[in-house]
């Protein structure tokens, strides 16, 4: 019998969440998505450390620190695209997440990156937060046929921004979700009961049943269980301990999530705008803690990668 990743692969598209380019061969995913914590952990890899050096000594001398971590983000997308055949997603700095014309400026730059190295922009997602300035950006790069991941998702707010932006993929962050409900109710969730899980599903079933066609990726899983809960979202985003788990399992996985399902669904329509989307984020203190905590994480790391490389200049 197929093993549980094989049988995933034939609902949902499987999604390496990881720099690390050996677990890619291995694991045999479509896409990859990187983040600032996953591409520092990374370049502190002996294995990793040439792509760093190498953006180091081409253009230290020259370009701030900033400039030479963009280079180091496409140069591993650019490994990545080696491995997958579809698609890799780089982040835009965190710091960036309030300013919409400063994530503009800066997906041009990353893209013209990757188009210098002779990669199409159709491979790239451009990853932005979910606030509302991030969406209003990605909604504006969109229209200029660049294609953006809206990251640190945690509310159907965001998830109806996005879709009404025309945003290529979003990814819900199932694991944050579970976290801050355990601690703050101190239970533990499984199954199709936990929140995180539950959250996914209701933005998956709000986009089929009024018809958009932003892609949903499940992404930051505790556990497999989630991930089984979750069988036929348009794509998930795994990481190497929970591939392994998979392709380690025999038992049986069937489709949770499907458009016909969806269709007859109870949720109800919501016309968004900048109002209605702060308002609702201000009722959901989860949404609202988990988007900054996201935000302040992924910003100390980008200030760690500066100082690693500050540090070889």
């Amino acid at each position: 019998m197929a093993n549980q990743l094989e049988q995933l692969k034939q609902f949902t598209t499987v999604v390496a969440d990881t720099g690390d380019f050996e677990s890619m061969r291995e694991y045999e995913p479509q896409d990859a998505t990187t983040n600032p914590s996953l591409i520092l952990k990374a370049s502190q890899q002996e294995e990793y450390a040439h792509l760093v050096d190498t953006a180091v000594a081409d253009f230290g001398g020259s370009r701030p620190v900033e400039a030479i971590i963009d280079r180091v983000l496409v140069a591993f997308g650019k490994e990545i695209l080696q491995i997958v055949p579809g698609r890799v997603s780089t982040e835009v700095d965190a710091r960036l997440s309030f300013d919409e014309a400063g994530t503009i400026a800066k997906a041009k730059e990353i893209i013209a990156l990757y188009e210098d190295e002779g990669i199409e922009r159709e491979r790239i997602l451009i990853k932005i937060a979910s606030t509302w300035e991030g969406i209003s950006a990605a909604t504006k790069l969109e229209d200029e046929g660049i294609h953006c991941n809206l990251t640190l998702m945690f509310s159907l707010a965001q998830a109806i921004a996005c879709a009404e932006g025309g945003i290529q993929l979003i990814s819900p962050f199932v694991g944050r979700i579970y976290d801050w409900f355990k601690k703050d109710t101190g239970k533990e969730y499984t199954g199709a009961d936990d929140p995180g899980v539950q959250s996914v599903k209701q933005i998956y079933n709000y986009y089929r049943k009024f018809g958009f066609e932003t892609e949903v990726m499940g992404a930051s899983f505790r556990n497999t269980s989630q991930i089984i809960e979750l069988a036929g979202c348009d794509l998930l985003t795994i990481g190497t301990g929970l591939l392994e788990e998979l392709q380690n399992s025999g038992e049986p996985i069937e489709k949770k999530l499907d458009p016909a399902a969806a269709a007859d669904s109870d949720v109800e329509a919501i016309k968004m705008d900048e109002n209605t989307f702060r308002f609702m984020m201000n009722e959901d203190a989860m949404a609202t803690e988990k988007t900054a905590e996201g935000i302040r994480n992924f910003s100390a790391d980008i200030r760690k990668m500066e100082k690693l490389i500050a540090d070889k200049m």
